[in-house]
């Protein structure tokens, strides 16, 4: 079974980190199905987990560290219960995404990329939700909110708080 020895990981994250690293122990290629798997368990990927898996690994820890910041599926902070995904593309931006990003920034008081203080929310931008007819738009989590107002996609926050 792969062990987790080190010192910076409490024992509580090496228990729920043992049994991913378990399961893929010996497998070629496993590092981003293990750290899929450890931000599901943990959901986000802190310091102590990056390092636990780099050396049950037997790798690097820069390395684990530029997988993890390269891809967009991870993340190195915590998260919010509900994810803002405001559309920057081309029809959103003609018909004011900025003005609704600024009010939602405003409001939340945290800028893109990051997460409120109560862990309610992380706000986002995207170049692209795909619903271009309903410009602008806003994505909370799998719920597409479209032909938004700055006002508007502030009181469509209400309902996730």
């Amino acid at each position: 079974m792969a062990k987790c020895s080190c010192g910076e990981a409490k024992d509580n994250v090496k228990s729920r980190l043992e049994p991913i690293l378990a399961k893929y122990q010996g497998v070629r290629g496993a590092l981003i199905p293990v750290l899929q798997e450890a931000q599901n368990e943990f959901g986000y990927l802190p310091e102590g987990v990056i390092v636990c898996i780099a050396e049950s690994l037997g790798i690097p820890v820069s390395q684990v560290y530029g997988v993890v910041t390269f891809y967009a599926q991870f993340h190195l902070n915590p998260r919010g219960r509900n994810i803002i995904r405001i559309c920057q593309g081309t029809a959103c931006h003609v018909r004011g995404a900025k003005a609704i990003l600024n009010k939602i920034e405003e409001t939340l008081k945290i800028k893109s990329g990051q997460t409120t203080d109560d862990l309610r929310f992380t706000l986002e931008t995207v170049a692209c939700i795909g619903a271009c007819g309903l410009a602008p738009v806003m994505m909370v989590n799998d719920n597409t909110h479209g032909r938004l107002t700055p006002d508007s996609a502030v009181e469509h926050l209400k309902q996730y708080e």
